[in-house]
């Protein structure tokens, strides 16, 4: 192989792995239109707002779903000491915060972008505002909760974290995309639970 060629395939290889870098935080953007053309978003509502279901003979996973993010997915459960591998897996439950069950302040955690995984499990947090509705099934219960507060804080604010007399959700993930410096916080409060 001459040195051309050689020159030529890593010009290509630089021009492939730049592309990735650059598009990789912009291609979920596409999927979350297409879904949303789709009716992803009411029959999520829909989901949050059924009947309760009759009870299973195997218990079902907890989950949240939020139809403003099209998001419907398990809370996993995990130790501090294990925290990114499960943070890699989806959704965890910061382990000193409360459970929806309990009141207080459920503190939900999820990656909102890496290059091994562009669309994180919060990548459209963002997209949540004053109002919206997140339903998360507990043990076999209903929560319905609804937005009251977005923020961005610095990453040494762990106040986000501490516990509740009333019962909330918290939701936080890294921001900006390409450079995360801050948390971006969501504040639910609970609306009912069946």
């Amino acid at each position: 192989m001459n040195l051309s060629k050689i020159n030529n395939l890593l010009l290509a290889l630089i021009i492939i792995v730049n592309g990735y870098v650059i598009m990789a935080p912009l291609l979920p953007e596409i999927v979350f239109q297409q879904e949303s053309h789709r009716g992803k978003q009411q029959h999520l509502t829909h989901k949050i707002h059924a009947p309760k279901p009759a009870p299973q003979t195997t218990p079902q996973p907890n989950q949240v779903i939020i139809p403003g993010m099209l998001l419907d997915q398990p809370i996993l459960e995990g130790p501090v000491s294990q925290q990114y591998k499960t943070l890699d897996q989806g959704i965890w439950r910061w382990p000193k915060s409360s459970t929806p069950d309990k009141g207080g302040n459920t503190v939900l955690i999820g990656h909102r972008f890496t290059y091994t995984n562009p669309r994180g499990i919060f990548y459209f947090l963002n997209k949540l505002k004053t109002g919206d509705e997140i339903g998360v099934f507990w043990d076999g219960q209903k929560y319905l909760y609804k937005v009251v507060r977005v923020s961005e804080v610095p990453p040494t604010d762990t106040a986000i974290e501490d516990n509740t007399t009333q019962a909330e959700l918290t939701l936080f993930t890294c921001t900006p995309l390409w450079l995360p410096k801050n948390r971006l916080v969501v504040v639910a409060n609970l609306e009912s639970h069946s």
